[in-house]
């Protein structure tokens, strides 16, 4: 049902009570009845509104909280009931405990809701042998547009879930006044609808915010670390700090970096050099797949092809490069 329809029919329903409940007879106290009526309805209607940001998370952690604090309250006044006290004042009594610890009980709870994983709306029942693997995809990785090709591989099974803080983040950069980053954010829309075009992929839109935060790459990691889910990314500092906050990270350039072709040391090559290198005499030049070439002693033939034979490789986090010397003349 639509929200603006809900909202429509609780204020008929709310102008109809009050019509139909008016303190005296005739129909000027029904008109009254039914505008009293429509003005409580639409005061709600404007308070529900204005608590947009209040997520079901939060509110699920409140409510148990809320209970928690009622009981926590009863046990306590019970046990007042043993002591010799007049009605009135134990009243009292029971009064202050249950507004005590309900406030405890429900800021506790606020204050610890990402910890909550046993809350209804991320209660999810299934059968003991089948476990759904859930995947959070990164603003980076919809930029990136190899995520498509990947897809259509069938490689990543689960279901794919696009927060909707990541949306609003490449919506964001698809509005810049830089024509890179608007040219970068386009892409990623793009992107995102060949994504949801792909037949037999199962993608959900997470309407989970977290307000405690601005940063998108924290908000992830809570995200990830809520629904037990993996993040797939390209960023390289998101993927360092959720390996050490415990989440499993699907980083698309390892896979590529793992699916390059293997070199070893006296194998050789022919490739053009394009650019000076870091140390003294050094010219790099790239393969097909993006790898790095150092060629040592080749700074004087840049803008050649040269026939080189691989000395050492070095892996790291960026990439893999490949050492190499030039081949005897």
């Amino acid at each position: 049902m639509n929200l603006l329809l809900l909202r429509a029919l609780f204020l008929i329903s709310g102008m109809i009570v009050g019509y139909q409940t008016a303190s005296a007879p005739g129909l000027a106290a029904n008109l009254i009845g039914m505008a009293i009526g429509g003005c409580v309805a639409l005061f709600l209607i404007i308070l529900e509104a204005g608590m947009r940001k209040v997520s079901v998370s939060g509110l699920s952690s409140a409510v148990f909280g809320l209970i928690l604090g009622l009981i926590m309250a009863k046990l306590v006044g019970d046990a007042f009931t043993l002591s010799m006290m007049d009605a009135t004042t134990l009243a009292t009594v029971r009064t202050t405990l249950t507004l005590i610890f309900c406030y405890l009980g429900m800021a506790i709870a606020l204050r610890g809701k990402d910890e909550f994983n046993i809350i209804i709306p991320y209660v999810r029942l299934r059968r003991q042998d089948q476990s759904e693997e859930m995947i959070v995809i990164d603003t980076s990785v919809i930029v990136d547009g190899r995520i498509v090709d990947i897809f259509k591989t069938k490689f990543l099974t689960g279901k794919m879930v696009i927060p909707k803080f990541v949306l609003r983040e490449l919506q964001q950069i698809a509005d810049s006044t830089d024509p890179i980053k608007r040219q970068r954010g386009r892409r990623g829309l793009e992107m995102l609808h060949s994504i949801q075009k792909e037949p037999g992929l199962d993608i959900v839109l997470n309407e989970e915010d977290f307000t405690d935060t601005n940063e998108v790459d924290a908000k992830l990691v809570k995200l990830a670390k809520l629904m037990e889910a993996r993040i797939l990314t390209v960023d390289y500092n998101l993927n360092r700090v959720a390996g050490i906050q415990g989440v499993k990270v699907l980083n698309i350039n390892e896979l590529a970096n793992a699916l390059k072709p293997v070199v070893f040391p006296g194998e050789r090559m022919q490739i053009k050099l394009i650019k000076e290198g870091k140390e003294h005499n050094q010219a790099v030049g790239y393969l097909d797949d993006g790898t790095m070439v150092v060629v040592e002693e080749a700074r004087r033939l840049l803008g050649q092809d040269v026939k080189v034979s691989v000395t050492s490789v070095l892996q790291t986090q960026a990439g893999r490069m490949i050492f190499t010397k030039l081949e005897q003349r």
